[in-house]
């Protein structure tokens, strides 16, 4: 007899979604095949969790179950139906069809219509077989910030201790969804497997943001970049490239590298360089004395305009 869903996760059949989620994740830290190599016992208990909270961990599937309409592995009941020898008489009283088994094969053509036509039954009157297809796996995988930006193949661990390739394509975003085909649950009899449902969760990264197809980075420059120019190097995605500051620089200044961006099937998007004067840590006496004698004889207003708008 399979065990009970609720008792794998160690919760009350009363527990609410946050109660089942808080009990799964204590034991998803503890039980995880990362943190347990070689622990055959650790990886069996986490494919029970894994697979339980599949279940009652999802609000449609948890009512499913708790109504009998699906087994602890997430299959459909197979709903058996019997064509009874007592009926619509009084008790001890045997029924006769005088349809022969005429009756039994339109019992037969109901339920293949309900369960994909001539694709559910095999065989000839009376040899009824449903098929049904397998439901949808949903799994949630982490990526580095420039593996979804650049593309890449991970591998994940499956509930059952299998592992599935996944094909990261280059763009992909934050909460998007991979299709697998045919990668989910079995299906019942004949029926084909469902897919599998990848949620993609993107790492932030400590350089680069991205603003729809375009990648921004803020970098730094010194104060005599910032008033003589010059060649800097920078950080992209695909590595790092020189870039000419123009003279009389500021902060917030954006430079614009083409095609330095997300690739997609439209094209690629660009990188923008944010430009940030940043003065020395220690401000020496050279520096300060030259901005003093600028500031008598050079001085201007940069706040001028914002004056006038306010």
């Amino acid at each position: 007899m399979a065990e009970d869903l609720y008792s794998v996760l160690g919760v009350a059949k009363t527990a609410t979604a946050a109660e089942i989620t808080k009990a799964y994740r204590k034991l998803a830290k503890k039980l995880h095949p990362d943190l347990n190599p070689g622990d055959k016992a650790a990886e069996e208990k986490f494919k029970k969790i894994t697979a339980a909270y599949g279940i009652i961990g999802d609000e449609e599937k948890r009512k499913r179950y708790d109504a009998g309409e699906i087994d602890a592995s997430g299959q459909e009941r197979p709903q058996q139906r019997y064509y009874r020898e007592y009926a619509g008489g009084p008790e001890g009283t045997r029924y006769h069809s005088t349809a022969g088994f005429e009756d039994i094969g339109a019992f037969s053509d109901l339920f293949g219509d309900m369960f994909g036509g001539a694709a559910g039954r095999r065989g000839g009157r009376g040899d009824t077989r449903f098929s049904m297809p397998g439901q949808d796996a949903q799994y949630r995988l982490e990526v580095n910030f420039l593996d979804a930006v650049n593309g890449t193949k991970q591998r994940i661990t499956l509930p059952d201790g299998g592992t599935l390739d996944v094909t990261i394509p280059p763009g992909v975003s934050e909460g998007q969804v991979l299709r697998l085909k045919g990668k989910g649950m079995p299906g019942f009899g004949d029926g084909p497997p469902g897919d599998a449902l990848v949620e993609i969760s993107v790492k932030p990264h400590p350089v680069f943001k991205r603003e729809g197809s375009d990648i921004v980075v803020e970098v730094p420059i010194t104060l005599d970049e910032a008033v003589l120019g010059g060649k800097i190097e920078v950080p992209t995605i695909g590595g790092r490239v020189s870039v000419t500051v123009p003279p009389g620089s500021n902060s917030g200044q954006t430079l614009r590298l083409k095609g330095r961006g997300v690739k997609s099937k439209g094209g690629a998007g660009d990188q923008l360089v944010k430009l940030s004067v940043v003065l020395p840590d220690t401000i020496d006496e050279d520096l300060k004395s030259f901005a003093e004698k600028w500031r008598a004889s050079h001085g201007y207003d940069p706040r001028r305009k914002l004056k006038e708008q306010a």
